[in-house]
């Protein structure tokens, strides 16, 4: 495992105190912020196979939580709502709670690339990080960590307040209902170099929706997903 100088030890320190961790081997935690960029540039280690283990583990302790909480929901409810919860997004957003982009470890070109912004990189790095406590100080130790973080992302999600993937909704019910896909267009695109606005429509089965508006194309999408999805659930 990766050496551990005096500045990231203290680094990695804060963090535990923050998480409200305790690991007995700060080079295993350490290990876990490491991107597989690094041994693409290096040879050397990286954190995927923390990854594989802590989504497995998140699962279970999500699933946990749910069997608990909800005793009246019945098993395809229940992986329904785990599905939104271990969802890229929520995994991202508590991974930025945590500071994780500070500690991340990243080869050079995904250091260029922004690589600490991105939301995949972060639900990874979190999932690591639960491999890595997992293997450190057991199952108990990551409920105990995880269940401040997910019991609050599963109340959003019964109460509806939780990011929704309109997209993804949106292709599924034009699928159910339409047998076709969603055809996104750009309208037009505005604003100085450093800040554009952009308009997307959406054409389903013949018929225009939105446009929808956003700083880049991905979210003016998802606006214009948004419009089409609650119209057609009228």
């Amino acid at each position: 495992m990766p050496e551990l100088d005096p500045a990231r030890r203290k680094a990695l320190d804060a963090f535990q105190k923050a998480a409200s961790i305790r690991f007995k081997s700060v080079k295993l935690l350490n290990l876990s912020f490491f991107h597989r960029s690094v041994s693409n540039e290096t040879g050397q280690y990286n954190n995927e196979r923390l990854e594989f283990l802590g989504d497995a583990i998140l699962g279970a302790v999500t699933a946990a939580l749910l069997y608990e909480r909800l005793t009246e929901k019945k098993e395809g409810e229940l992986a329904k709502i785990k599905s939104v919860v271990v969802s890229e997004d929520i995994l991202a957003g508590i991974a930025r709670e945590l500071q994780i982009d500070t500690l991340l470890v990243l080869g050079r070109g995904e250091e260029l690339s922004g690589g600490r912004s991105k939301k995949a990189l972060l639900a990874d790095a979190l999932e690591a990080l639960i491999g890595a406590l997992y293997l450190d100080s057991g199952y108990q130790a990551v409920y105990s960590f995880l269940r401040p973080h997910i019991g609050p992302e599963i109340a959003k999600v019964l109460d509806n307040r939780h990011h929704r993937d309109y997209k993804s909704l949106l292709q599924e019910l034009c699928q159910g209902r339409y047998k076709t896909y969603p055809v996104y267009q750009l309208v037009k695109r505005s604003g100085p170099e450093h800040e554009h606005f952009f308009w997307m429509e959406v054409q389903i089965n013949g018929r225009i929706y939105g446009p929808g508006m956003g700083k880049n194309k991905k979210s003016a999408e998802q606006e214009a997903a948004r419009i089409a999805y609650e119209r057609l659930l009228q």
